[in-house]
């Protein structure tokens, strides 16, 4: 198998196939299916919300790479008016500076990650515009499997203050009409609003959020509609993480969890700081017994004990085949990238095709940290164990559900 693997690794150097989840079947014995919104994927890599998903020619190319699913840019929820309370946050992005930024608290030469860096926020053009967008991604869900799901960021009042319900009925009654066939798959991103703005500095606000987004936007039309809430990392400790996780308890996917912020630069970021508290929040959700807040109240959380749970997506610092696994192995049934698609060419080893390609060459047959290998190793250890003559993705998030 180490073999195989390392000769597939270098001939896809050149030309990565478009349908490389049925070869690592047919080779390996490895099912790479996933799930994102309920929805079956032939393996777990999408590209997340921002800069690389804002027009037609981005989600061509993702789709010929063959990426699983890619989310668009987060448009900004406007009534039948075209009035749009979250106004603020319709900016032109900057320029994206993709950068290294060191682990915290490393000695030198420690763990180095990648970070992009831009001022922008979401979709800056017409509801129109997007609409167009939504439709040319519906058109290629249709011919190439690849899914497209659209990304809103609708009115977030402060505590005293009522929703502004004509934005929800506006926005997503055109979303579904554009997607045509339902369900409507969505995603909900809180990200932008609490990295660095003053309305997250209240808890119980955005724990009013969480529980009150997903039911209104289904409410705001009668076609039915799955959503996925994207989490951020919040400014409070793990604990509230936990709190936040339940208070979204009514979206149909979680999407665990968006940046940190860096309070001196004034900006989001990633990186290994990233990744290690997502992961480790992700594990204490799993841990018997543990104590968090759930509605104000401290309770133990039983992993699997409600059907209400919603699925999980990683993202943060997804930069290998291996650290999708972690993910995996902490519940996520997929996984979402924004700046591995962006790393300068010479950290890929394929020396052809778009960085999409390039990216999915690595993340899937690199032989040491690539799906691959990662997914034979835990089958060597025992973690995982062959169904049908064939070792499963998504047994490694049903296991990690099961009360420990």
């Amino acid at each position: 198998m180490r073999r195989r693997l390392e000769r597939d690794f270098e001939r896809f150097k050149r030309e990565l196939p478009r349908d490389f989840p049925s070869h690592v079947r047919e080779t390996y014995g490895i099912d790479l299916a996933a799930r994102y919104l309920d929805v079956d994927l032939p393996h777990p890599i999408g590209k997340g919300s921002g800069q690389l998903s804002l027009n037609a020619a981005q989600l061509e190319d993702a789709a010929a790479a063959g990426l699983a699913f890619a989310v668009l840019k987060t448009v900004i929820a406007e009534d039948e008016t075209g009035a749009q309370a979250m106004a603020a946050w319709a900016i032109h992005e900057t320029r994206m500076k993709v950068e290294r930024r060191a682990a915290a608290g490393e000695a030198p030469g420690g763990r180095t990650g990648w970070t992009v860096t831009w001022k922008g926020r979401g979709w800056d053009r017409s509801l129109a515009a997007y609409l167009a967008l939504v439709r040319t991604g519906r058109d290629l869900a249709r011919s190439t499997g690849m899914q497209v799901v659209p990304s809103v960021k609708y009115h977030l009042p402060r505590l005293a203050e009522p929703f502004r319900d004509g934005e929800y009925r506006h926005t997503t009654g055109r979303l579904a009409e554009a997607w045509g066939e339902p369900p409507l798959l969505l995603e909900k991103d809180f990200s932008p609003t609490l990295a660095g703005d003053a309305l997250s500095e209240d808890r119980a606000q955005i724990v009013r959020w969480l529980r009150e987004v997903p039911k209104r936007i289904r409410q705001a039309t009668p076609v039915p509609v799955r959503v996925a809430v994207k989490l951020m990392n919040a400014r409070f400790d793990d604990a509230f993480q936990l709190a936040m996780m339940d208070a979204a308890a009514g979206a149909d996917a979680l999407v665990c969890f968006n940046r940190l912020f860096d309070e001196r630069l004034g900006v989001a970021y990633g990186g290994w700081d990233l990744s290690d508290r997502n992961l480790r929040v992700l594990e204490t959700r799993l841990t018997p017994g543990t104590p968090h807040l759930r509605a104000g109240s401290v309770v133990p959380l039983t992993p699997g004990a409600s059907p209400g749970i919603p699925t999980l997506t990683g993202t943060g610092n997804i930069c290998s085949g291996r650290m999708i696994l972690q993910y995996a192995r902490r519940g996520c049934e997929s996984a979402q990238l924004h700046t591995f698609f962006q790393l300068p060419l010479s950290q890929y080893p394929a020396t052809h095709g778009s960085r999409t390609q390039r990216a999915l060459h690595a993340l899937v047959f690199d032989p040491r940290d690539g799906l691959v290998a990662g997914m034979l190793e835990l089958e060597a250890q025992g973690t995982l164990e062959r169904r049908g003559g064939e070792v499963h993705f998504l047994d490694l998030a049903s296991d990690a559900r099961r009360p420990r």
